[in-house]
């Protein structure tokens, strides 16, 4: 158990916490209402310096929009050091050379938006 996340199965799919696996359940009722057109989990995105990898950033969901709009959407309950430099590596570099993704960052109480996708559709 990191960081008090219980690890919770959902759809036959584990998720590292049970707030992570209710949005995941949230995003199959807006795939039905036809809201979003599809989701994926744990999708991986490289971090360059200079053309060069240095590390990973792998976001809990990529969301696509019935208008094609994409947004990164991270589920968290607390935030580490790591991650908020990898988060800031992610702003600087791959979400800087895609204008037209956006970015959100889900917590139990509150969204942060740090870009907004091009979609009318708030996390």
């Amino acid at each position: 158990m990191k960081y008090g996340n219980v690890k919770t199965v959902y759809n036959g799919r584990r998720f590292d916490s049970k707030l992570e696996a209710g949005y995941a359940m949230g995003l199959d009722v807006r795939v039905k209402a036809g809201e979003v057109a599809a989701w994926r989990p744990q999708v991986r995105i490289p971090l360059m310096v200079n053309g060069t990898k240095v590390a990973d950033y792998v976001v809990d969901f990529e969301v696509t929009h019935t208008d094609g709009a994409v947004d990164l959407v991270e589920v968290k309950g607390a935030e580490t050091d790591a991650w908020k430099l990898k988060r800031n590596m992610l702003l600087a570099g791959y979400l800087a050379d895609h204008p037209a993704i956006g970015y959100y960052v889900v917590y139990k109480e509150r969204v942060v938006t740090y870009r907004r996708s091009r979609s009318n559709w708030a996390a």
